[in-house]
């Protein structure tokens, strides 16, 4: 029997076994009418434990009993995606918690920022708000979560990721502790400059202050001179401690928009490597909100232990030909070597697809939050 041969006799299995799925599909179709007449979940974890079961142990090798299980995992996959769908046809999917808007009320809104004027953070916050925004800031990202989730703030505006530096963790794990809410995002380039007083000279300089991260961004500059390199909590602190002593034989690495604040001098611009570094902060508050021309939507989520889980979850985004951005994972507190996950995807939560993706999820992953639709 030579190759072609073999080959047509794949074909004819092939076509017998499209045949059988669409028949299974078929009454897959049914079962979802059932399950809309009766309110029944459409995801039963202890049938399809004892679906693969069964079906594995019709096979003759422990090859086959594999292979057998990915494809009925795959198959059932296909059929709980495709009952979600007729649930949302039906309308049977429930509404999701968040309630659509033209705008933010930016007008008469009250942010929290954290660490001092002349932040970073600031900047980005001008930027969202304007420069007349009523605005007070505070010393951590906790703070800034506790302000908004106490009414004290209507919005925050946080760092969540850096182009070089990678992503903020702490943020991640503050989104899953407090009921808080991605509502926009701003991204601003990191130009990291030279302060000092005014009328300093660079050889006047004897001692920088700034974030070890940003000594670090700007160490090629900084190896042109022997100067003292001590760190600070945040580079608007560096600046507001130059300024206030008023030495000219110190100097702050900061932005140029902690020099404005702070009245100091622009020595030297650029002065970090990276000249394509940029940080993305998030707006949250604790109203479950989302602009009505939004794109993009994050969720977190935790898996069960075991193959393949992960696998399965995402193939929601991809039946639902949804575009996934990020995904991150953190590791879960008090439960060694599990993890849960982060995912950035674009979509508006009005969006049918969308539902039904993150019904899917909702009923398949462990504790899945909708983290924003920005």
């Amino acid at each position: 029997m030579d190759l072609l041969e073999l080959r047509e006799q794949i074909d004819v299995i092939d076509r017998q076994i499209v045949s059988l799925y669409e028949q299974r599909m078929d009454i897959c179709g049914k079962v979802a009418e059932y399950k809309i007449e009766t309110g029944k979940k459409v995801f039963d974890r202890q049938r399809e434990m004892e679906k693969l079961a069964s079906v594995k142990a019709l096979t003759h090798n422990e090859f086959n009993s594999h292979g057998v299980e990915e494809l009925f995992e795959q198959i059932m996959s296909m059929s709980r995606k495709l009952q979600y769908q007729m649930l949302s046809q039906h309308g049977s999917m429930g509404r999701l918690p968040f309630i659509g808007v033209e705008e933010l009320e930016k007008n008469r809104a009250r942010v929290v920022f954290q660490g001092a004027e002349g932040a970073y953070s600031q900047a980005a916050m001008t930027r969202y708000f304007g420069e007349q925004i009523q605005s007070f800031h505070v010393d951590t990202f906790r703070d800034a979560m506790s302000a908004i989730d106490e009414g004290s703030a209507d919005f925050a505006v946080l760092p969540i990721e850096n182009s070089t530096a990678g992503i903020v963790s702490e943020i991640y794990d503050l989104l899953v502790e407090f009921e808080n809410y991605i509502v926009g995002e701003q991204i601003i380039q990191v130009r990291h400059c030279l302060l000092g007083v005014p009328g300093t000279k660079i050889e006047d300089i004897r001692t920088v202050y700034s974030h070890p991260q940003s000594l670090m961004q700007s160490s090629r500059f900084l190896a042109g001179y022997d100067w003292k390199q001590i760190s600070m909590q945040n580079n608007a602190f560096a600046a507001q401690k130059v300024a206030a002593e008023g030495d000219r034989s110190q100097a702050a690495i900061a932005s140029e928009y902690a020099a404005k604040v702070y009245g100091l001098q622009v020595l030297r611009q650029g002065v970090n490597q990276e000249q394509d570094n940029s940080t993305r902060f998030i707006i949250v508050t604790n109203q479950k909100i989302f602009r009505k021309d939004a794109g993009k939507v994050s969720i977190c989520f935790e898996l069960p232990h075991q193959s393949g889980s992960l696998y399965h979850m995402l193939s929601h985004f991809i039946y639902n030909n949804l575009n996934m951005c990020r995904i991150e994972s953190r590791p879960i507190e008090d439960r060694s070597w599990e993890y849960r996950f982060f995912i950035d995807f674009e979509g508006n939560l009005a969006d049918s697809a969308v539902k039904n993706a993150l019904r899917g999820l909702r009923d398949e992953a462990r504790n899945m939050k909708i983290l924003g639709n920005y």
